[in-house]
């Protein structure tokens, strides 16, 4: 039987990596499919060294497409690959917030899930390396595997990437006692030496402030947007503005801010209460020229499934909301790149 390119292609991205949990297709393993005088070259890069993992690959790839195609039409050429030549990320969002514990990487997992729920391929960073929460909060435990040249992701239920410190630690509550320059680079390794496979959103979570680590996002990622956490407190205002002038004097695109810890919906009364004082979001946002994505509650819910791992599992009508306005300004931000081009 002759196979059609868009039929090997089908068929090959389909397939299992063994050790990664991912199909051919999610790592972006298939380099191209060539056809010359009736034979179809198909060529895959894949993150084994020569070994028994990548004869094992090879060998499932050959009995797949033996089953539809004749083998006699088909060459398959296998070559190790790195991150570097395998990995397609079209966006990053970084995450960032003026000071710490006002929420950054919950905000961070929620805009994750947002976009998962659209339908994206996404991944996240997790670049709080001094205070990593994101794998606890997804319920991910264990060491990651590696390939050539590069680590695996741990993969949350609903198929979002996660890269943290916290995953390489021999206890999650081991501390990380390191300076500026090492926190910076290993935010570098984990965008160069992860392998994220082709995914359409990378969400970075920062660490706090406007220091060595989130300059080192900011200066050596491709940054696609900025989104801003803050807490309704009057001292956060000037925190947020010190971030967001940060962002703009390095010329990356600021897509809204989140206020996070917004107020607490108590039974039995009318209004919600604001527990750290009236919010003046609206206000803040507008002073800054940037959109307000939304205001996050305290909700005993999200707390309860953040701790136990469960986040994924949240709903409320906040959440809608946010995910609906996130998705809204993602698609204004998009038209205008595409009117520039």
């Amino acid at each position: 039987m002759v196979c059609e390119k868009e039929h090997i292609r089908e068929i090959v991205g389909s397939l299992a990596v063994p050790l990664t949990g991912r199909t051919v297709e999610e790592m972006n393993l298939l380099r191209g499919i060539e056809t010359s005088g009736g034979t179809s070259v198909i060529r895959l890069a894949v993150p084994f060294r020569e070994g028994r993992v990548k004869e094992v690959f090879h060998q499932v790839v050959k009995e797949a497409l033996q089953e539809h195609c004749s083998l006699e039409e088909i060459e398959l050429k296998i070559e190790s690959g790195g991150p570097s030549n395998i990995n397609r990320i079209r966006q990053v969002i970084a995450v960032i917030s003026g000071k710490g514990g006002v929420g950054k990487s919950l905000v961070s997992s929620l805009i994750a899930l947002a976009l998962r729920r659209s339908g994206q391929k996404v991944g996240i960073l997790d670049g709080d390396i001094t205070g990593p929460s994101i794998p606890r909060m997804f319920g991910l435990n264990g060491t990651p595997g590696g390939g050539e040249g590069g680590i695996f992701p741990a993969i949350t239920r609903s198929g979002i990437t996660v890269m943290s410190i916290n995953l390489l630690l021999e206890q999650d509550d081991d501390p990380v006692i390191w300076r500026g320059p090492l926190i910076a680079r290993a935010i570098t390794q984990f965008w160069e030496e992860v392998y994220w496979g082709d995914i359409d959103t990378l969400v970075v979570d920062c660490p706090p402030g406007t220091a060595d680590a989130p300059l080192t996002v900011m200066q050596s990622l491709p940054v696609s947007s900025v989104v801003v956490v803050f807490s309704p407190q009057n001292l956060v205002e000037m925190i947020v503005r010190k971030a967001v002038k940060m962002v703009r004097s390095l010329e990356k695109p600021l897509l809204g801010a989140v206020e996070n810890m917004s107020y607490l919906n108590v039974p039995g009364l009318e209004k919600p209460l604001h527990v750290f004082g009236p919010s003046r979001a609206v206000e803040l946002t507008a002073a800054l020229g940037i959109p307000l994505l939304g205001q996050i509650p305290l909700d005993p819910d999200l707390a309860r499934l953040c701790d136990e791992g469960k986040i994924e599992f949240y709903r409320s009508k906040a959440l809608e909301d946010f995910e609906k306005k996130l998705l809204g300004e993602l698609g204004n931000a998009l038209r205008a790149v595409r009117r520039e081009s």
